[in-house]
């Protein structure tokens, strides 16, 4: 099966796009607009592939249920932000790395290996809440709640800042 080729006027109007979601969500992407191409070709690529935006840095299984983690924007998105100042794959930045105050760097990879993302996809007994294995944050603008190490950078509801967020239960 021939790849049908990627026009740069697809290309540019998927750029144009993230950078309008990534902002209006309270993200940023990378300001190198031709690496940020690249990374377009790629989803796109990825799109046709396997029919969702798996990341175009990482090895896809083209079984969209093993995949969810890494559907851009993956889950590890917001961590490596904090973190690092980037993603993964650096199509996302922090505000620190878009004014120049940060330099985005190499990202150690936060996936786990495939048999430890097998074990975290089974299904398991219900846990009292104080058994969880991740902290529950709420938006005390909006109530969005969501289950993660730290409070997202910006509530994908509101838009309220991480400042926002508190620790729930």
């Amino acid at each position: 099966m021939t790849e049908q080729r990627i026009s740069d006027d697809e290309v540019e109007k998927l750029r144009l796009r993230l950078d309008r979601d990534a902002e209006a969500s309270g993200y940023h992407l990378n300001p190198d607009v031709e690496f940020v191409r690249e990374l377009a070709r790629g989803l796109i690529t990825n799109e046709r592939r396997y029919g969702y935006w798996a990341c175009p840095c990482r090895l896809a299984s083209g079984q969209k249920e093993e995949d969810l983690d890494i559907i851009c924007p993956c889950d590890y998105r917001d961590p490596d932000l904090s973190e690092y100042g980037c993603c993964y794959c650096s199509l996302y930045v922090s505000q620190a790395v878009l004014n120049g105050e940060q330099e985005a760097g190499p990202i150690p990879e936060r996936r786990p290996p495939p048999e430890q993302r097998a074990q975290a996809q089974a299904p398991a007994a219900v846990a009292p809440s104080d058994n969880l294995a991740y902290p529950v944050w709420r938006c005390r603008v909006c109530g969005y709640l969501c289950a993660r190490d730290e409070p997202p950078g910006v509530c994908p509801i509101c838009k309220a800042k991480k400042d926002r967020f508190e620790r729930f239960m």
